[in-house]
């Protein structure tokens, strides 16, 4: 059995070894409507060349502002929409990140310079963001096949081969044997599909041919993500750049380092669980609406919990309310993404106040209850006859 098993494996092993890298259109002709959907995606259009999509700038560069020292036409590629957009010039053949970002929630500038005591890669890189290339920190997240040694990309933004691996022979000859499908893969490896992004980390070995890198170098899907890759290390109770003292991520694209230490990854949920990165009209890109996709493994009387009879009488909160949506205690909004905008955790697990209040971190009423303290929140849950008053007051 387990010959049979390494011999059927093979062919996708072989390929993934052998097989080039074509670009996202080369998928167009066989996958148009997946293809169609991706392209609108922000994953698509993360990178994007102002000359080409002069649209793309947000916020308007001819209005004075002390931090705002460059032009459009210094801007080589824009980065970002949703929550911030910066801009990169290139000098030669690398890209440099411009000193202001605009922060979309407010409509305001604001600086753009990573700190010391901040990320892990900062000692390594001189105090100038012009001498901080974009190749070693972001690019090869930001596009398909970065080449570290002539820094070319076979395509910029998150094209199909970035999660299904290099597609020359599956292009020339569509079979599932000779591309990596994640959905065919275990939860783990499937997961990994999302994590070689989506977490905070470092190479296994670095510096890399004298640069120090904060991606993955080397990795491409049909190979094993840790042998690459380490996901930054926590030590409890221990609040740091990345995480609250309780190993909950403190920023932004760490989704995948909460979410490996979630009771949904251990029992073989994946993030297209619940998001279709090719797109779809929800919010995240999720497959349906956030209770709706919820709801569908954990409804009332579930085994999976809750185990009230009714999801109000879990949340003790009104139907259509903001208290009664499950994301709201359970993905509380408390991972920066830039100044006061913050983004859903992802370990999935409710953070008592009284927790909160002990490892100051911010606990799962905070969001809608600002104007009440721990204790009064603490008070309200040992009122809940269907919540362990030993867990919430603990």
């Amino acid at each position: 059995m387990l010959r049979f098993l390494w011999l059927a494996c093979l062919p996708l092993a072989l390929s993934a070894q052998t097989a080039q890298y074509v670009g996202s259109a080369a998928c167009k002709t066989c996958h148009a409507e997946l293809y169609g959907r991706w392209s609108k995606t922000r994953m698509a259009n993360v990178v994007l060349d102002p000359k080409t999509h002069p649209e793309a700038i947000i916020p308007d560069l001819t209005k004075p502002d002390p931090l705002l020292t460059f032009t459009k036409a210094d801007i080589a590629f824009i980065y970002g929409s949703k929550w911030k957009q910066r801009y990169f010039k290139k000098v030669g053949d690398d890209y440099f990140p411009m000193p202001a970002q605009w922060d979309v929630t407010h409509k305001v500038w604001r600086a753009y310079f990573a700190r010391e005591g901040t990320d892990w890669w900062v000692p390594f890189y001189p105090a100038d963001n012009m001498k901080r290339p974009t190749g070693p920190l972001c690019d090869g997240c930001h596009s398909v096949n970065y080449n570290i040694q002539n820094k070319t990309v076979t395509e910029w933004n998150v094209g199909c081969e970035k999660c299904h691996g290099p597609g020359s022979e599956h292009a020339q000859k569509p079979s599932p044997a000779n591309i990596v499908n994640p959905a065919r893969l275990d939860s783990l490896a499937a997961s990994d599909t999302c994590i070689q992004c989506h977490s905070q980390g470092k190479p296994l070995k670095n510096p890399i041919e004298g640069k120090y890198y904060d991606w993955p170098v080397g990795f491409h899907m049909g190979k094993d993500l840790k042998d690459f890759w380490q996901l930054e290390e926590h030590k409890p109770g221990e609040t740091t750049f990345t995480h609250f003292a309780d190993g909950t991520a403190h920023k932004n694209r760490m989704q995948g380092n909460d979410f490996v230490g979630s009771v949904m990854y251990t029992h073989g949920v994946t993030c297209f669980s619940c998001h279709d990165v090719h797109g779809t009209a929800n919010n995240a890109d999720l497959l349906k609406p956030a209770n709706t996709m919820c709801l569908e493994c954990h409804g009332p009387r579930s085994p999976n919990g809750p185990r009230s009879a009714t999801v109000e009488q879990h949340t003790r909160h009104h139907a259509g309310s903001s208290g009664n949506e499950c994301v709201n205690c359970h993905m509380p909004k408390i991972e920066q993404t830039i100044a006061d905008v913050n983004v859903r955790a992802h370990t999935f697990r409710f953070i008592s106040p009284a927790e909160g209040e002990r490892l100051k971190i911010p606990n799962g009423c905070a969001g809608c209850h600002a104007d009440k303290g721990a204790a009064w929140a603490t008070e309200a849950l040992r009122g809940w006859k269907t919540v362990s008053p030993w867990r919430v007051g603990e």
